[in-house]
């Protein structure tokens, strides 16, 4: 495999800094204690989020295939409804995060450009493995569709989104909602999306050992999602997105990521593979970028070119 593309100078610093801050190798193994880790990172609370009651934050809790699921409403106080939504999905490579994660940049979203957010806290693998997940967002996204006017919420202008595994998730959820006669989705927003189960891309090759979420990361993740059947011919799209060899039919897509990360390759040709079956999409591969780059390096160039890119892509679609 050829030298990997070089990190952006300012995202390189950034990871130096980070480097003590994340494990040698992700397993299945570490997993609890990572878990722990995470947990003693400072978050935020909504009070902090909500800039001093910007926002308004609403809780509630449906049944789900599988048991209770918890939903987040964030809504601009001094908007008008009803609002378009965008159906937010957290990363955390399907085994960490909850619905609180990166609703900071998704209030910033919303009071930007006048939208709700619906966040769903679904079961992290390998607790819940597939179709746990997906099913829950499916739920979620479907409760957010049928209770829309009671929300505040146009159920007309939904996009469905979500970072990292959640941008994987999201992709699915939008495959689930075509195939099952679903909620009409106005778009899909994918940021850095975990797509491909197969982790076989020449990108996941080359950066194997590199940046933040590499070559063994992803096989964990994976694998706590799938089990044996991670890899093999049996996977399901709902699962793995890439695995869907249908693309048509699909709303309006965003997908970025960066040049030096595992996903580039598969999110490449998800996008290609939109074109090609006759959809709308809009690809970012931003130089330098290593997995989730914006959120760990925000005040970077190149972080600030990407948020203001998805930005102008939703004002475009709203």
């Amino acid at each position: 495999m050829s030298t990997p593309p070089p990190f952006d100078p300012e995202l390189a610093a950034s990871l130096v800094l980070l480097d003590g801050q994340l494990p040698p190798e992700f397993t299945l193994d570490a997993l609890p204690a990572l878990r722990r880790m995470r947990e003693q990172f400072p978050k935020p609370t909504l009070e902090e989020i909500g800039q001093d009651g910007a926002i308004q934050f609403r809780k509630h809790t449906i049944p789900g295939p599988a048991g209770d699921i918890r939903m987040l409403v964030a809504v601009p106080a001094h908007a008008t409804t009803p609002l378009p939504a965008l159906y937010y999905i957290h990363g955390g490579g399907m085994v960490m995060g909850s619905y609180l994660d990166g609703m900071a940049e998704m209030a910033e979203l919303a009071l930007t450009l006048d939208l709700a957010v619906v966040s769903v806290d679904y079961r992290l693998a390998p607790e819940h493995p597939h179709p746990v997940p997906a099913e829950d967002c499916y739920t979620g996204l479907e409760w957010t569709a049928k209770n829309a006017a009671e929300l505040g919420i146009d159920a007309g202008r939904i996009i469905v989104g979500g970072v990292s595994a959640g941008g994987g998730l999201a992709a699915a959820v939008t495959l689930m909602a075509r195939d099952r006669g679903g909620p009409a989705l106005h778009g899909q927003l994918l940021i850095c999306p975990m797509l491909d189960d197969r982790n076989d891309t020449p990108s996941a090759i080359q950066m194997a050992g590199l940046g933040v979420w590499d070559h063994t990361a992803n096989n964990t993740g994976w694998t706590a999602l799938l089990g044996e059947a991670r890899g093999g011919p049996d996977v399901s799209p709902y699962a793995s997105p890439a695995r869907e060899t249908d693309l048509s039919g699909l709303p309006p897509t965003f997908i970025d990521c960066g040049s030096a990360e595992t996903f580039r390759d598969e999110d490449v040709d998800y996008a290609v593979r939109i074109w090609r079956a006759g959809g709308t999409a809009e690809l970012h591969v931003w130089p330098g970028g290593f997995h989730g780059f914006d959120s760990f390096a925000p005040q970077a160039a190149v972080s600030q070119d990407a948020k203001a890119a998805r930005v102008k892509w939703l004002r475009r679609l709203l």
